[in-house]
């Protein structure tokens, strides 16, 4: 993937600045709200955390609030560039904190580099804070100051510099020697970098059975031996071995394991070859490992392989620990975060890499296949079983090693809690990404002179999940990406009287649609002058994967053309237009918005069918509301028998759907009504798919839920075509067409999974 300095400085400077906002959980419409969240009504949690000092989790956001603290300067791989410089960083932290775990994150930036400063500063910090998560700050002050903060507090204090990258390592190291047929007590092992990461690896791998005198580490240096003088600090010193190896090349040779977080190319295959048998390989530094993931297996056919990069099998990534450790010690309200809540985690997930890999991981990866083995020794960063079984593993370690201030009595009941909270649609197109990265497909753009379909078209080739085509006229859509500082490598551009086959879409157009009055000419101006009959035809033609249009163009423009050429789907007698609505942690698909605006039961139910079967490609279990005015026969009319009829055809054609109705809408989104009121529903948690009656009722919600209820919405997305073409809102953002684009890609791939 290629980030281009505009791009990103754009995403952190759009809308509102920054990446993050505060807000409030509780409603502040009324006086008695306000009197309640502040003066008097405030006072009265006041007086019970004064009288119980442990009530401030119970009445504060304290138990799920975390401080990011840095100063800068050990920023990724920028150095030592200041506080204000990696203010972005420490956001990005609370983003990943917020997304895989639901954690809330204030950033603190402090602007000094005196270690009883930060020390102090955070010490009197302590009470705001369920934890705090030390980011970029250099070694060896950031040993200094985390030890002395696990001394003074009484809330968890974690270096994620130091330790995420030690457990997760640890993780795969367990699993790679198990692999190897290794004693975990007997292996030897090379560590390349002693800043704070290397340090922290070796020291949790010890933990974990590695004996300390079959260490050598290495720094810029050379070996650390016993009597080095030259770059020595306490920390190294213990580090030091009894050794004759000066150099890594001598400390590599008969190694059983090299651990890598230093620089790129600093292991030659030579040095992979010198190594013992089954050689285990974390390469972890970022982006250019030690040695690359190709050189090493070309080197050695026995090597187990890690990298600290998603491209490559077994990436070390330090998002498969800290938020979940934090999760886990958050909800026992834990006094810290020790080597045992550590090695829960690192056994959570090695024992995780084991187990057998849901299809819908595989689908977001885009692989038939994914079982324990040298290319799975850890679990995927989006594989959502991490939450429920690491959050879990450290609350137990807590409670057993006594830093835990209050108790889980059901771990199962926990664990179904963490998935509950996480809505788990939250980051709804990342497999839909993933899948599309897998299989790119060739996707025609008819508006491919309008900027932001350029912009989008090249984020696509960036993001290798598309192949774009812009159709229109070359000089123009070069002057306009040239005057956007815009690359068209990559991209395809059409023009359609000069196209190659013209000649070819003319005859067949007119083959198509010579019963219906086109004549030759007819359809040589059509498709010669009217870019959505063309992009129809390349589509049709197999030239392109599928279609976007309607960045300028109103619905039917885009869809007439589309029925046309491309035609329905046989198994069904309308399409129909669906938007993906997210609202936070949640997400929901509403249909029909735009397309039939009073269907009948027949066209209703292949609205619904042609929604459930979109929704299994985001991996989510489709769970289908027919929405009315009447709840169960509550209420008699042409809407609640007509939902009514519709659910039984539904149900007839696909038994296995989970599809109730007809009921209305705060019964489909809120289970308890159901729970309470209607426990004979086959509707079992929360829709996620929603059926509207009729164009009126779906267009105006929709609009409504974006407006004034703030959601994200992505569509809509034409359903029920033999081919993919799908719609722009007029004038949509770089990011939804990119989006689009991915949806589109997706819904071409051949193996696409749908119900049955």
């Amino acid at each position: 993937m290629k980030i281009r300095k505009e791009d990103a400085l754009d995403y952190h400077s759009r809308g509102r600045k920054g990446k993050i906002e505060v807000v409030t959980t509780k409603p502040c419409d009324t006086q008695r709200d306000l009197s309640l969240a502040y003066s008097p009504g405030v006072a009265e949690p006041c007086r019970e955390i004064h009288k119980n000092p442990e009530d401030v989790f119970k009445y504060t956001a304290k138990g799920n609030l975390v401080a990011v603290i840095s100063n800068g300067t050990a920023v990724l791989g920028l150095g030592d560039i200041g506080a204000e410089a990696g203010k972005p960083v420490m956001e990005g932290k609370g983003v990943l904190f917020k997304t895989f775990a639901d954690i809330d994150v204030f950033d603190i930036e402090l602007n000094s580099k005196d270690v009883d400063e930060i020390i102090r500063t955070c010490e009197v910090l302590e009470p705001t804070f369920g934890g705090i998560n030390l980011e970029d700050i250099k070694g060896p002050e950031c040993f200094y100051i985390e030890e002395a903060l696990k001394k003074k507090l009484n809330i968890p204090v974690f270096h994620d510099d130091q330790h995420g990258t030690a457990i997760i390592s640890g993780a795969a190291l367990l699993n790679a020697i198990e692999l190897s047929g290794k004693d975990i007590k007997k292996i030897k092992v090379v560590y390349n970098g002693a800043g704070a990461s290397g340090i922290a690896c070796a020291k949790f791998h010890i933990s974990l059975g590695v004996n300390p005198k079959n260490i050598i580490m290495c720094d810029t240096t050379g070996v650390i031996y016993k009597g080095r003088e030259e770059r020595m600090n306490e920390f190294k010193e213990l580090m030091a071995a009894e050794t004759d190896a000066r150099t890594l090349e001598d400390a590599i040779k008969g190694a059983d394991v090299f651990v890598g977080l230093s620089g790129a190319d600093l292991v030659s295959q030579d040095m992979v070859r010198s190594m013992a048998k089954n050689p285990i390989i974390f390469a972890m530094a970022n982006p250019d490992p030690e040695i690359s993931y190709e050189d090493a297996v070309a080197a050695r056919e026995d090597v187990i392989m890690a990298t600290g990069r998603s491209d490559y099998p077994n990436q070390v990534n330090n998002v498969l620990g800290f938020p979940f450790i934090f999760r886990g010690a958050l909800d026992v309200h834990a006094k810290a975060i020790n080597e045992e809540m550590k090695r829960a985690a690192a056994y959570a997930l090695a024992q995780l890499a084991k187990e057998e890999v849901p299809d819908g991981v595989k689908r977001a990866y885009g692989v038939k296949e994914m079982s324990f083995g040298r290319d799975y020794i850890i679990p995927k960063p989006f594989d959502p079983r991490v939450l429920t079984w690491v959050a879990p593993a450290v609350a137990k370690a807590a409670m057993e090693t006594g830093v835990a201030r209050t108790l889980i009595h059901d771990f199962d009941q926990y664990a179904h809690d963490l998935d509950l909270r996480m809505g788990r649609s939250q980051v709804v197109m990342t497999p839909i990404y993933y899948k599309a990265h897998n299989v790119p497909k060739k996707i025609v753009f008819p508006e491919g002179d309008q900027w932001r379909i350029i912009k989008a078209a090249r984020l696509s080739v960036d993001e290798g999940i598309a192949k774009p085509i812009l159709v229109g006229e070359k000089e123009d859509i070069e002057r306009i990406a040239h005057e956007h500082n815009c690359e068209l490598e990559g991209i395809d551009i059409v023009t359609p009287r000069k196209y190659q086959h013209i000649e070819n879409y003319i005859d067949e157009y007119h083959n198509l649609r010579r019963r219906k009055g086109v004549t030759r000419n007819t359809a040589k101006q059509r498709l010669t002058r009217i870019r959505n009959y063309f992009g129809s035809m390349m589509v049709h033609m197999g030239d392109a994967d599928g279609m976007i249009s309607g960045y300028t163009a109103a619905y039917p423009e885009t869809i007439r053309p589309a029925l046309e050429i491309i035609g329905k789907d046989p198994q069904y007698k309308r399409v129909s237009a669906l938007y993906i609505l997210s609202f936070g942690n949640k997400s929901f698909f509403l249909t029909d918005t735009a397309v039939n605006i009073n269907p009948d039961p027949e066209t209703l139910s292949d609205i619904a069918l042609q929604a459930a079967n979109f929704v299994t490609y985001f991996d989510i279990k489709p769970r289908v509301a027919m929405l009315s005015y009447s709840n169960f026969g509550s209420a008699k009319g042409d809407s609640p028998s007509k939902m009514i009829k519709a659910t039984e055809i539904v149900r007839n054609k696909m038994p296995s759907l989970m599809i109730d109705g007809e009921m209305q809408a705060d019964t489909a989104v809120v289970p308890e009504i159901i729970d309470e009121a209607f426990p004979f529903s086959t509707l079992q948690g929360q829709a996620n798919i929603l059926i509207f009656p009729d164009l009126d009722a779906a267009n105006i919600a929709y609009k409504l839920l974006v407006r004034l209820g703030h959601a994200k919405a992505i569509g809509p997305v034409l359903l029920g075509l033999q081919k993919p073409v799908h719609i722009l809102q007029r004038g949509c953002e770089v990011n939804e067409i990119l989006d689009m684009v991915a949806i589109a890609v997706v819904d071409a791939q051949p193996n696409k999974f749908k119900l049955r």
